[in-house]
């Protein structure tokens, strides 16, 4: 699709749906979730009013990000059935979904499969001392849950995007053994397309009073991580969250390769919206970047997806369009 040189940035013109925000997870740092039972559920016909215009932005991928129903709760399988249907709809509507739903059943990811292009969970953080402190009532952040997780990805060959999150209770050893692990399973499968490194960026909602990383450090955190991952993973980095330019730049001089998905709202930190593609483009052109945008699924892995959704990449891969400035002007997406 894109013939990438030395000096190219990528980005996801992207749109996110939120299927629902409860979670029964309650991680202290979230400034997403909602308590069970008090998030309504985004019906087929609101996802549909919210999709039919986006052709006219440019956008291509649909992250379904979604708020997790517990393995045992009698609403999980309605749950999972509009997730799935969403994708669906997306597909028919001509865009390419990807899905991050938190832990799913090996069973739940070979059907997503079917509808998705490409998958993603974030790791966050391996050290298992965080189960005692910002993860303590969060059930579904067991370190070995989220590691099987991105095990049963590279078995069912779904392209997946994983990450850290940075500044929430890790030592830098702790990054760094996260890092190894990723590194290690992708070596067994060879599914892992990108890894972000997020840096933890108060928000409103957060229980805790936890300080933001530090993203002056994050240069440094992304060349060590270009050091100990594999070299065909991408290294991804959320420029709402970098605000200062010249140390933007600075995380890619460091290896930092990829801006992820640019959407209207980042629905995970409300708080930094995300700059578009022009404004980015100011940013970057003058320092000898070029700004282009790609798929949620990368050229080499399409072998990997089933003959019906080759043919939507496909068609969808003759309309990208690098100068495409999206989302200027364009509404955002509201919570409610």
């Amino acid at each position: 699709m894109l013939y990438l040189g030395s000096r190219t940035v990528t980005y996801s013109p992207a749109y996110t749906l939120v299927p629902t925000y409860e979670c029964f997870n309650r991680c202290s740092y979230c400034n997403f979730r909602d308590d069970p039972g008090t998030s309504p559920w985004m019906t087929l016909l609101q996802a549909e009013a919210v999709l039919k215009p986006l052709h006219s932005q440019g956008v291509c991928e649909i992250l379904i990000l979604s708020g997790e129903v517990h393995p045992q709760s009698s609403r999980r399988a309605g749950w999972f059935q509009r997730i799935y249907d969403l994708c669906e709809l997306a597909l028919d509507l001509g865009f390419l979904p990807h899905t991050n739903a938190g832990i799913l059943s090996y069973a739940e990811m070979a059907l997503l499969k079917k509808v998705n292009v490409s998958m993603g969970l974030m790791l966050e953080q391996l050290t298992p001392k965080l189960l005692d402190t910002v993860h303590k009532h969060a059930p579904s952040k067991l370190p070995e849950v989220r590691l099987q997780q991105l095990e049963w990805a590279g078995e069912l060959q779904i392209p997946f995007t994983t990450g850290l999150l940075l500044g929430i209770g890790e030592t830098q050893q702790d990054c760094w053994e996260s890092l190894e692990a990723i590194s290690q399973i992708h070596q067994r499968w060879g599914h892992i397309q990108e890894v972000i490194l997020q840096p933890h960026s108060p928000g409103s909602q957060q229980i805790s009073n936890a300080p933001a990383f530090d993203v002056y450090q994050l240069p440094e955190v992304i060349a060590s991580s270009r050091e100990i991952l594999p070299s065909d993973i991408t290294i991804q980095i959320p420029p709402n969250l970098v605000t200062d330019a010249s140390w933007l730049l600075a995380c890619l001089d460091a290896g930092a390769r990829d801006l992820g998905g640019i959407s209207p709202k980042d629905e995970v930190n409300p708080d930094y919206p995300h700059p578009d593609y022009q404004k980015l483009s100011e940013i970057l052109e003058p320092a000898g970047w070029e700004l282009v945008p790609r798929l949620p699924v990368y050229p080499k892995y399409d072998n990997w997806l089933s003959q019906e959704l080759q043919t939507v990449v496909r068609a969808i891969a003759q309309t990208v369009n690098p100068m495409v400035q999206c989302y200027q002007g364009h509404e955002r997406q509201t919570r409610r």
